[in-house]
């Protein structure tokens, strides 16, 4: 694996925002953001501030700083200005409800949660049940909370950096839950260096020449790097959406903004394909790169895409606890199908039931060792010994890989179906489903037959102009026998008008096998 040289004293927040003043940037774009250019000296002053707003605060070394945040320069200097002056930045995922915010703020225990002005009603009604939170910090109007304007004005511009070492706690991301309750992952001041430098640079070749976009949201791992701190690291520059991305916005905001590289997942790639005329009505020539990454890309809207716009994408697997993504498809280098190659500063190997490696082209469980992964779960000591083994990383997923070294996906552990006594993989039925003209989106599962055996089941979203029927139900069994082995065909089909996905664009499996 790639090593890097890291001072054994760090605070990385240096690393990503003073470090582009010394190279020359304050003048540079950072961020483009509701019309407005943030240079990297605006980002610099704007984080020292932050910092020491936080410092007036009462917040110390090591204590958690909330960041209830849509996208937007708020987030960056706020990440920055909690992890720069010691503390620890906890984003959170800005779709939840009032519950899910009372767990995450009762277990990060967070001092200060700085929000935006309109999710502070998902906050105000459970207000009384957080006796860690002392302050609310507002961006925009504040009522009757501290507002972050007035206490950035009050605070000074400059900032030393709190004296961290390259292993202390710099911040936490909470997994999506795709798979239950949410794990607060901790991440390390050395962490976002590995993603970006290894990644960021070998892997996408990025340079202070490219611009980002990405659809995926700042709170999430996925969004973080491609959208913050990876571009951040070489003085490129980064589109920031606070809106719900449409497809309709994401295609209007790559021909306004001219971005070099797209990020989303593969949801969103499916409804842009959805778009009429958007070849003709939308400006993506400034795209050198597509990344795909959250879940796996089925090959048929890789090859629509193609089709449509003249443009790979390259699919990628990450984690939250992982921090960014791991294994993909290189530029240049895609295989239809395929996840891709392990990516420097990465090891991967795939293992049976009993932890022993497998050979290609059999299906086991994928664990990778790389040094931007968290080292445990906050207070969650039995699922983080389950996860962390050591200097691998168990990421729950099934894969196969080829003799040339290509990874496929499988599904997750818990997603894989055996039927007949034979591993069948919900992702084969859904790409194969996938290549009808009638079936929009699909998700697979396992449901019990009459003798309690475990048999596929496809809950499908029907594109427009196709109407739910029995025929139709036997037209899409009958097309899976066709193409896939007999035995993998979904027994039932149940058409659904949505799916249940995470914020970030994830199916939610575990709500299709519970209903």
């Amino acid at each position: 694996m790639d090593e890097l040289a890291l001072p054994e004293m760090l605070n990385v927040a240096t690393a990503y925002v003073d470090a582009n003043i010394v190279a020359g940037r304050g003048g540079t774009t950072a961020f483009c953001s509701g019309g407005q250019q943030i240079t990297y000296q605006d980002v610099l002053e704007h984080v020292n501030r932050t910092g020491n707003a936080l410092h007036a605060l009462g917040v110390e070394a090591e204590q958690r700083v909330a960041l209830l945040l849509l996208d937007g320069p708020e987030f960056v200097y706020s990440f920055f200005g909690a992890i720069k002056m010691g503390a620890v930045a906890v984003p959170l995922n800005t779709l939840l409800r009032p519950a899910d915010y009372r767990y995450l703020l009762q277990d990060s225990r967070a001092k200060v949660l700085m929000i935006s002005a309109a999710l502070l009603p998902q906050i105000e009604t459970i207000r009384h049940e957080l006796p860690a939170l002392r302050h609310l910090v507002v961006v925009g109007d504040a009522g009757t909370h501290l507002s972050y304007d007035r206490v950035l004005a009050e605070a000074s511009s400059t900032l030393e950096a709190a004296p961290t070492s390259k292993d202390d706690m710099a911040f936490w991301l909470y997994s999506s839950g795709s798979t239950g309750f949410p794990k607060g992952a901790v991440h390390l001041h050395h962490d976002m260096l590995y993603a970006s430098d290894l990644v960021g640079k070998q892997v996408f070749q990025m340079t202070a020449a490219d611009r980002t976009f990405s659809a995926a949201k700042l709170f999430f791992a996925y969004g973080l790097g491609n959208n913050m701190y990876v571009p951040m690291r070489f003085g490129a520059s980064a589109v920031l959406l606070p809106d719900r991305p449409t497809p309709e916005a994401l295609f209007e905001t790559i021909t306004r903004e001219r971005p070099t590289i797209f990020y989303a997942v593969p949801t969103l790639y499916a409804q842009m394909l959805q778009v009429a005329d958007a070849a003709a009505r939308y400006d993506l020539s400034s795209l050198r790169l597509c990344i795909s990454a959250g879940e796996s890309l089925p090959p048929e809207i890789l090859r629509r895409w193609q089709q449509r716009f003249h443009l790979d994408i390259c699919d990628m697997i990450g984690s939250t606890e992982a921090l960014y993504v791991f294994i993909g498809n290189r530029p240049g280098r895609v295989r239809v199908g395929s996840t891709g190659e392990v990516f420097p500063g990465f090891a991967a190997k795939i293992v049976d039931e009993h932890g022993q490696e497998v050979g290609p082209d059999e299906v086991g469980t994928l664990l990778v060792q790389g040094d931007s992964t968290a080292p445990f779960y906050w207070n969650k000591h039995r699922k983080s010994q389950q996860t962390m083994l050591g200097d691998w990383l168990n990421t729950g997923d099934k894969f196969h890989r080829d003799a040339e070294g290509f990874y496929y996906y499988d599904g997750r552990a818990d997603d894989m179906l055996k039927v007949g006594g034979i591993w069948v993989s919900p992702i084969e039925v859904e790409n194969t489903l996938l290549e009808h003209p009638a079936v929009f989106e699909v998700a697979v599962v396992g449901a019990e037959d009459s003798d309690t055996l475990v048999k596929p089941k496809a809950y499908v979203v029907l594109r427009q102009g196709y109407v739910a029927s029995a025929p139709l139900a036997l037209d899409l069994q009958a097309f899976v026998r066709a193409k896939i082995a007999p035995y993998k065909y979904p027994r039932w089909i149940e058409f659904v008008a949505d799916l249940p996905k995470t914020a970030t664009g994830k199916i939610q499996r575990f709500k299709l096998r519970a209903s």
